[in-house]
């Protein structure tokens, strides 16, 4: 028997296909000293009874890319190996069985050919031609994607397991972490059953396991387990061994061909949790006991497609636990709450399409400090402290694995686990007709309906105009014409204190902070390529001392990038004040005469000019206002304790009526954005994307000769210029409707995709922006000159391109 290592460079925990291929990755980049553990034997966990369909089609390009690497590499890995791996290129098929499911399917066809992925629609006769045991009487077409396929997840991970030694790496079955020596909030190494192993990185991909056991040591993996079931049959006579995996998301199930016969699985509405109080001590390579009554359902909607199924013989109707998350996205990236220990868990099912990608990026996150690309729709930062609560999450996760194939609806929201975090003007506003959205926990106003007038606040989705279109217009235009209120309480604020603030933030930010005391500076923080990491507000309180606010949904991201690159030795502290904030933003062209209406301090253009705050009273409530926009209009964000929150709102709701004075919500400032050309992080902008490729460079401060994380890579850009550039495109036939994801022509030539879509209700037209590419360079002038169209869902769509603001009103409100 192998002896134990007492050192090794990292040490992976689990044997599945994600902690195999890590190791693979590791040892491949150089990592020789990798050690993987395995408590009992290699795939015992989950990976054992996966079913094995391999897709690669997600919303988010990046996700598709490491998908397709995941194909890539199965499809070499025999041969490397000399281990078969059961991989089978056959396709995949996805049926549409509605008007709206069809409208999907042309989308999700228009974003794989974004992504540079063959996607080709189908008639039922067609897809019948593929599929000729199922039927087609209501099906209105298929889409069928050559590059999918299926694999056996046993045999894929022990050719990983087989590539990851050739490479140098040790495996240790039969040897179970029982704890990480961690020291001055620093890992030392981890102690097994067996010895210990020096080590400073940890890689934690033990499944259904990884929240117990990472929760033992501050880190929380937001995953539960849930029962999946799907049946195995006996050979069904005349079978084609070349079926392609089948998915038919309105019958909810999947189906593919294994040994002559159909593994037939779904995603019931209903699913049954497990482990709620833990995992059994020695589970491994165990299933459950099959549930018949609670698999009925989904058999009954699977005969309905699949009549041979009726006669086949069941060989076994397998029942095995599988880790799922709230957001039904798998997780990856260093724990921010420990240093060098690094996640990779919770694959929703789809853990063998993911397997290979994901232990690449895992890889290359450890051995470079950063991934590959842009993960952000994985990555463990975009969780908050509403995941630590087991139940919740448990109770999002019942809703998101429910959700796995049913219509994916733009701007759809979650229901469950509601209402969480709220503002103190919750029960206000919906009392005016707020109809709320859900971002990390937090109840936000979407749109307000006109109780008077009979109107619902209740969504109601559609691929066209939807329900909320003509209130997100009324406020749009009020913001425009008037003036809005906007409860933003659920930004995230911090303080960054202390004697070498300053010096700190100068480093972090691409703009500049060494401003005087009262300014507000809007900035980027860059990775050392030049990439957005972070696109934030920081507003300079005194000599040492920060107001920094960001989204939402980058709470956990924003704060863990600040405090990580604060150089070593600097006297700073950053804080999370998010709780005890409340944030009122009040826009428009009245918003001064309101704000006059309710503070005797100067609010004049003077007296409060553009990008500065003051701390001012609103009803003898403290104050801090800062003069900034995100709509393009004359306004200030009102920073409160939130105990005064109540009585601010009132105060200017009251003095705002003979303003025209309205609550707005999220949809109206994004409709307002648009129009104005500002940037959101997380689409149009991130890792991936430097400020001078998104028009952003104004906000950088090169002009200084001070140096800032990124200068090296935005200097060299800016001598050799861009490869893309980020564009504004308008369509103007009025029914066209852009979500995002559409593909960009210039002259004929694909170059990009669309980022974000939406709708501007001052110039009444839909509105993309996206980056168009070029691999010889790009500028204003080969943007401009070329002529383009959109593809939205399969139909090609003529459009304008812009480089300036749609709707400026800067000139004329936003700086007097």
């Amino acid at each position: 028997m192998k002896e134990l290592p007492k050192t090794a460079k990292a040490v992976v925990i689990g044997g599945g296909i994600v902690g195999c291929s890590t190791a693979y990755h590791l040892a491949k980049l150089g990592w020789t000293d990798t050690v993987l553990l395995e408590r009992k034997k290699l795939t015992s966990g989950t990976t054992f009874h996966a079913a094995g369909l391999v897709g690669q089609l997600r919303s988010n390009a990046n996700i598709t890319q490491l998908l397709g690497y995941s194909v890539d590499l199965y499809d070499r890995l025999e041969k490397e190996t000399g281990l078969g791996t059961g991989w089978k290129m056959n396709g995949g098929l996805r049926l549409a069985c509605n008007e709206a499911r069809w409208e999907e399917v042309k989308r999700q066809a228009t974003t794989a050919q974004s992504f540079g992925l063959e996607m080709q629609l189908l008639t039922p006769s067609e897809a019948q031609a593929l599929w000729p045991i199922m039927t087609v009487d209501d099906v209105i077409g298929g889409a069928y994607l050559p590059t999918d396929g299926q694999a056996n997840p046993s045999d894929i991970t022990q050719a990983l397991a087989k590539g990851a030694r050739m490479a140098g790496a040790t495996i240790f079955e039969d040897t179970a972490v029982t704890d990480i020596r961690i020291e001055e909030g620093k890992i030392k190494g981890v102690q097994t059953d067996s010895g210990f192993i020096e080590c400073e990185i940890v890689v934690c991909c033990a499944g259904q396991w990884t929240r117990e056991f990472a929760g033992r040591f501050g880190v929380n993996v937001p995953l539960v387990s849930l029962q999946h079931q799907y049946i195995i049959t006996e050979p069904i006579k005349d079978l084609p061994r070349d079926l392609p995996t089948l998915r038919d998301p309105d019958r909810l199930t999947y189906y593919k061909e294994e040994v002559g016969g159909l593994v037939m699985g779904g995603y019931e509405p209903n699913p049954i949790t497990w482990a709620v109080d833990g995992i059994p001590e020695d589970f491994h390579y165990t299933l459950l006991s099959s549930d018949f009554e609670h698999f009925e359902p989904m058999m009954e909607l699977a005969l309905g497609r699949v009549p041979a199924l009726e006669t086949a013989g069941i060989k076994e109707l397998v029942n095995g636990p599988e880790s799922f998350t709230p957001d039904g996205n798998f997780i990856l990236g260093e724990a921010p709450e420990l240093k060098n220990f690094f996640v990779g868990a919770g694959f929703n099912a789809f853990g063998i399409a993911s397997g290979g990608g994901a232990g690449m990026v895992l890889a290359e996150w450890v051995v470079k400090g950063e991934p590959p690309y842009d993960l952000w729709a994985v990555d463990i930062r975009r969780f908050g402290r509403v995941h630590f609560d087991t139940d919740w999450v448990r109770t999002r996760t019942i809703e998101a694995y429910g959700k796995h194939y049913t219509m994916a609806w733009p701007h759809e929201e979650h229901s469950s686990g509601r209402p969480n975090r709220t503002s103190p003007l919750y029960e206000r506003l919906k009392a005016a007709g707020a109809c709320f959205g859900e971002k990390l926990g937090w109840e936000r106003p979407n749109w307000f309906a006109d109780l008077n007038a009979g109107e619902v606040p209740a969504d109601q989705y559609s691929f066209g105009r939807p329900n909320w279109f003509d209130a997100v217009a009324r406020e749009h235009h009020a913001a425009r014409e008037a003036a809005v209120l906007i409860d933003q309480t659920s930004f995230a604020k911090f303080t960054l204190k202390g004697p070498d603030a300053e010096a700190a933030l100068d480093w972090i930010a691409a703009n500049d902070v060494r401003k005087p005391a009262g300014s507000l500076i809007y900035t980027q923080m860059l990775n050392d390529h030049g990439g957005i990491e972070c696109d934030l507000t920081a507003a300079r309180i005194g000599p040492e001392e920060y107001y920094i606010v960001t989204g939402t949904g980058f709470a956990t991201h924003d704060f863990n990038w600040i405090s990580r690159n604060i150089p070593p030795g600097l006297q700073a502290e950053l804080s999370d004040i998010t709780a005890t904030t409340s944030v009122l933003s009040l826009m428009g062209p009245n918003a001064r005469k309101i704000l006059e209406a309710v503070t005797a301090d100067d609010v004049s253009n003077d007296g409060f000019p553009f990008a500065r705050f003051k701390n001012i009273a609103i009803a003898r409530c403290p104050v801090r206002a800062l003069r900034i926009t995100y709509l393009g209009e004359l306004g200030w964000e009102l920073h409160l304790p939130v105990e005064h929150a109540g009585a601010v709102y009132d105060a200017l709701m009251s003095a705002g009526r003979e303003f025209g004075l309205l609550n707005a919500g999220y949809r109206a400032i994004e409709s307002c954005r648009l129009e104005k050309g500002y940037r959101a992080w997380g689409s149009d902008i991130g890792p991936d994307h430097t400020p001078l490729e998104a028009g952003l460079g104004w906000a950088v401060k090169l002009k200084t000769g001070r140096d800032f994380k990124g200068r090296t890579a935005i200097e060299a850009q800016k001598q050799g210029g861009v490869k893309k550039m980020l564009a504004c495109f308008t369509v103007d036939d009025p029914d066209v409707v852009l979500l995002g994801r559409e593909t960009i022509y210039r002259n004929g030539e694909r170059v990009g995709w669309l980022s974000s879509g939406g709708y501007g209700h001052t110039i009444a037209k839909s509105i993309g922006y996206g980056y168009v590419r070029n691999a010889a360079g790009v500028d204003a002038d080969f943007v401009l000159e070329g002529t383009y169209e959109l593809d939205v869902a399969l139909t090609r769509v003529p459009c304008k391109v812009h480089l300036k603001p749609l709707v400026d009103p800067s000139m004329s409100r936003i700086r007097q």
